[in-house]
């Protein structure tokens, strides 16, 4: 009853006790891993692998029924929102890659949030021309940016679907109007988060019924994400984008707290981009990722290439975690400094990845001690100078990855941003604070531009690295890709070396201790604190702590496909 200050608020009750059958089957324990689970599945046709349980479930259904890779994806997204809204939903924006079965061709779909036309670059400067703290300008409409998601899922159905539209909402209607089971981690989320989710009426209402937090084990409907998903299954997403739900999106960006920009011309105008993959190469496989605005794939596959003249076969040392590091450090000095949306500001681009260059830069990497200072690099014919930004990539995300029995394939990073995203809830989901991934000021103290700052109609930097790996022989081998802010980049990076340089098994690599090193320190978990007094020693500051990874993956070798999830999360694999 400690919320019990809130009561007034709700009006409507959404906790139920309904124990009816279900559509969609229960999620079972699978393989223990210390107080973890960890799902591992092997299957020959088809694997889907997603953050929760439920919309596993829903994926599966819908590959049974014939559908395609795309088709399983969007109900996978559907019923992510409904279940796991604190990470994604209609409200965010998304990046996927997807490989066409029948002529191998992968292409990649750019569904980040906009910038409003009616911000400036000073969107998160005070009066006095000093930034604004992180959850000053994160929560609220400020930081609201236009969604992508809903087009994004309209792109992948138009170009890859195969069941009917309608068909692919059921699963999500089905449990927005029964309830589902609320999971520890969003019960636990939601009490961690209850004095933002204030920040408007409708989330507190939701979150906190009758002044009361949400509790693990009980059940809840919502009702009016079940009226949006039926008019988007009736109308298409122009009923996201135009009509009342649109109005409702605009109104409860600009009168809510913190009021933000957004606009019926913002929503209406909104398009998602078909990108070309950026691919490098790695001990002989190739690596695809998404490009910018991203900054997933191009800091990935820096990481990998700085690191190809090391012998990194003795595992995870600390000699390698420190090798790893350093060229962590390198590829971020390089994303901070050069990766932006490249349609609103000149960037280096794939130029980033020149072998030349990473040749030169990979001579900085010294296996004996840290680089006191790293500083951004200067990449073929590039004479501009800009100025650092960084942002801090809060994690607020998770992934999806399909492998339909036709072989077309899908690895899908999806997002509101910050656990919460802006906390502001209407007609049944949250919306993104997208617009917190922009540099907080728009030019250093010499007056240079940074190449990330805001802009109207720009797509803020992003970490997201959805990632496909191919065999030396050119075939699919890894469909990978994670939550987790900043740390994405480094949790895919180091997953691809568990298993191309250490011999991992994708379940082993997937549940192995996560390591993070940045400019500032090197972040391990408890399992390999063992290690601290060796990095300390090559001149790291170390420090040991929770790593919430949200990892999956299907490998697909010998004809068969297996499918592993994060035991960090609650994650599980199906397939038949």
């Amino acid at each position: 009853m400690k919320h019990l200050i809130y009561l007034t608020f709700a009006i409507f009750v959404v906790l139920v006790s309904d124990s009816h059958a279900r559509d969609v089957e229960r999620p079972q324990p699978e393989i223990a891993t210390g107080t973890q689970t960890l799902s591992v599945r092997t299957e020959e046709k088809a694997m889907v692998v997603t953050a929760h349980p439920l919309a596993t479930y829903a994926a599966q259904s819908i590959l049974q029924k014939g559908g395609s890779a795309a088709d399983a994806a969007i109900a996978a997204q559907l019923v992510l929102g409904l279940v796991e809204p604190q990470s994604s939903g209609l409200g965010g924006g998304a990046f996927a890659l997807y490989r066409n079965a029948e002529d191998g061709h992968l292409t990649s779909y750019d569904a980040r949030e906009t910038a409003p036309m009616e911000i400036t670059s000073e969107l998160f400067l005070r009066s006095n021309g000093k930034p604004l703290g992180f959850y000053d300008g994160a929560i609220g409409g400020r930081s609201v940016g236009t969604p992508g998601t809903p087009a994004l899922l309209k792109t992948l159905h138009e170009k890859h679907g195969k069941l009917e539209w309608e068909e692919l909402f059921e699963p999500a209607i089905k449990l927005a109007r029964r309830g589902f089971e609320i999971s520890p981690r969003l019960a636990k989320m939601a009490d961690e988060a209850f004095e933002d989710l204030g920040a408007s009426k409708n989330t507190l209402e939701y979150f906190f019924p009758y002044g009361n937090n949400i509790q693990a084990g009980e059940e809840l409907k919502n009702k009016s994400y079940q009226r949006t998903l039926e008019n988007l299954q009736d109308e298409g997403i122009e009923a996201f984008y135009q009509g009342a739900i649109a109005k409702d999106i605009v109104r409860a960006v600009r009168r809510t707290k913190n009021p933000g920009f957004l606009s019926l011309k913002d929503l209406e105008s909104y398009k998602v981009i078909e990108r070309e993959p950026v691919c490098g190469g790695y001990r002989g496989y190739r690596i695809c990722s998404m490009g910018e605005p991203s900054s997933g794939g191009l800091t990935l596959l820096q990481i990998l290439a700085l690191l190809e003249r090391f012998d990194l076969s003795q595992g995870a040392t600390s000699r390698n975690i420190h090798l790893i590091t350093e060229a962590s450090r390198l590829a971020f000095a390089d994303r901070n400094y050069y990766m932006a949306d490249s349609d609103h500001v000149k960037t280096p681009g794939t130029k980033l990845i020149d072998t030349e260059y990473l040749q030169d830069r990979a001579k900085l990497i010294d296996s004996k001690k840290r680089l006191p200072e790293v500083l951004h690099g200067k990449p073929p014919e590039w004479e501009e100078e800009r100025g650092e930004g960084e942002n801090p990539d809060v994690p607020g995300t998770s992934h999806i990855v399909v492998v339909d029995e036709n072989g077309n394939m899908i690895t899908m990073t999806t997002t509101i941003e910050t656990a919460f995203g802006s906390r502001v809830m209407t007609n049944g989901f949250l919306l993104n604070n997208e617009l917190t991934d922009f540099s907080f000021i728009p030019e250093d103290e010499e007056g240079r531009p940074i190449a990330n700052a805001p802009a109207p109609g720009k797509r803020p930097r992003s970490s997201m690295a959805p990632t496909i790996v191919y065999t030396p022989e050119g075939e699919p081998y890894l469909l990978i890709g994670s939550a987790g802010g900043s740390y994405i980049i480094g949790y895919v990076a180091s997953r691809i070396i568990a298993m191309l340089d250490w011999d991992y098994s994708l379940e082993e690599a997937i549940k192995m201790p996560n390591f993070i090193g940045t400019d500032k320190s090197i972040y391990l978990e408890k399992d390999l604190k063992n290690l601290s007094g060796s990095l300390k020693r090559l001149g790291h500051t170390v420090e040991v702590t929770d790593l919430n990874s949200g990892l999956t993956a299907i490998e697909i070798k010998e004809a068969k496909l297996k499918g592993v999830a994060d035991p960090r999360r609650e994650g599980i694999a199906r397939g038949y």
